[in-house]
């Protein structure tokens, strides 16, 4: 999810705590020592990877070992990949070899490296631009449609013996997931539409929307989540051609007009279509929510608003105005969002220490109106500790940063990068296990 979250340079203290347990709950030990227990006894000097799942989909946590090792020895492991403009993105950890001659992920922090707390996934989330990099400080890629996957290379060495090596492939879009374009002329709205192969049942559908960047920013996870068996659509409300160039006058109707398309395609569970917001899209996907119940059966929403807050015209050079119109009225900038009308579950995310606005108060914010609403549906609000803004990045991408620049200037997430992946990923895991939970 890339809410607004854009370039920077990265910024992160050091943590020794253990990350959220997030991948103990993807049941990655367990699989791992399944996985690991059909291998030959290994060599000690002879070290080896074995990773539970080396291709998977670009979200999903994963467990990486290194066998045959001496007891004691201190091995260095190393990521790397290229992003789509074929630069060098790197991360590196320092391990020390258990009694059995083992390097853990999922149990064994770095002694020194790029990250420094027990984490599977550290190596990835970790990487940074290899020196002597030239360009923007993200990590760039292609649509899911054409750069289905990346590369991720391992390499494990005490510095003298030659590196066990290992290829992660990490998935944007699965085999036999589908994409088709949506137009303003064809459909009434700008997006992607992402189906997963044919299911024997209808499967629960997530509309997408981003935050204050505009465009059409979340069509990888709406590819991810086809991946994952739900029909996807993601959704652009301005910065593209023939909509708004800024977040200024968007009418609600246009997200009614989306969940009507979506709602007709194949495998679509049509009485179980979520809204997905992150950021600015947080605040549209729960006013819609709202006004469309018998659309739109619930909302998801990362480092939300509980408010309407103001828009602007375009992304130079922004002039405040009203974000929102319903019926042609404008929605008055702080008006508090009503939620009386939602039709299903609400789930609400957000960083303790988001510095771009107070999601944490929002989110429980909202979590309190259902509770007075007398909601009957399931809602829950989660604040991560430590975690910013970021909790709406990408899940386990390199080079996901804790500042960024917006309207030209630099701007403060907050959080580390470490509690940010943290969040991330047991954010994920949640809204997939609601969509689960949703299915028939």
């Amino acid at each position: 999810m890339r809410g607004d979250i854009g370039s920077g340079r990265p910024s992160s203290k050091p943590s020794t705590r253990p990350s959220i347990a997030r991948r103990a709950a993807l049941g990655l030990v367990a699989a791992a020592a399944a996985t690991y227990g059909c291998a030959a006894a290994p060599t000690p000097g002879n070290p080896r990877f074995l990773v539970n799942d080396p291709v998977a989909p670009v979200y999903q946590g994963i467990a990486i070992r290194v066998e045959g090792l001496r007891p004691g020895e201190a091995i260095t492991i190393t990521s790397s990949t290229r992003d789509a403009d074929g630069r060098l993105w790197q991360a590196h950890g320092v391990y020390t070899a258990s009694a059995s001659g083992e390097v853990d992920l999922t149990r064994q922090a770095p002694t020194e490296g790029t990250y420094r707390a027990v984490d599977a996934m550290g190596l990835l989330w970790s990487m940074n631009l290899a020196p002597g990099q030239k360009g923007p400080s993200w990590f760039t890629y292609d649509l899911p449609e054409k750069e289905p996957s990346f590369r991720v290379a391992l390499s494990a060495t005490d510095g003298t013996a030659k590196p066990a090596t290992a290829t992660l492939v990490r998935e944007w879009m699965a085999p036999g997931v589908t994409h088709r374009a949506f137009t303003l002329a064809a459909d009434g709205v700008i997006g992607d539409l992402y189906l997963p192969r044919p299911n024997a049942k209808p499967r629960p559908a997530v509309i997408l929307l981003g935050g204050s960047e505009g465009g059409e920013s979340e069509r990888s996870t709406a590819a991810v989540l086809a991946g994952e068996g739900y029909p996807a659509l993601a959704v652009a409300y301005f910065h593209e051609p023939g909509l708004p160039d800024g977040l200024a006058n968007i009418p609600l109707e246009y997200f009614a007009t989306a969940a009507r398309r979506l709602a007709v395609q194949p495998g679509v569970d049509s009485a179980h279509i979520l809204i997905l917001g992150a950021s600015r899209g947080s605040e549209a996907a729960l006013l819609a929510a709202d006004e469309f119940p018998t659309l739109i059966h619930g909302a998801i929403v990362y480092a939300p608003s509980a408010i309407v807050n103001a828009g602007f015209t375009n992304t130079v050079s922004p002039a405040r105005t009203t974000a929102w119109t319903l019926h042609g009225t404008p929605l008055p900038t702080g008006l508090e969002i009503p939620l009386s009308n939602v039709s299903g579950p609400v789930l609400a995310f957000a960083g303790s220490d988001d510095a771009l606005w107070d999601s944490p108060d929002w989110a429980h914010a909202i979590g309190l109106q259902l509770q007075l609403d007398g909601d009957s549906h399931p809602y829950q609000v989660v604040v991560y500790p430590d975690a910013g803004h970021g909790v709406a990045g990408d899940v386990d991408l390199p080079g996901q940063s804790t500042t960024g620049v917006e309207f030209g200037h630099p701007i403060d997430f907050g959080g580390t990068r470490q509690a940010d992946s943290d969040a991330q990923q047991a954010a994920w895991t949640q809204t997939l296990a609601l969509l689960a939970s949703l299915q028939h």
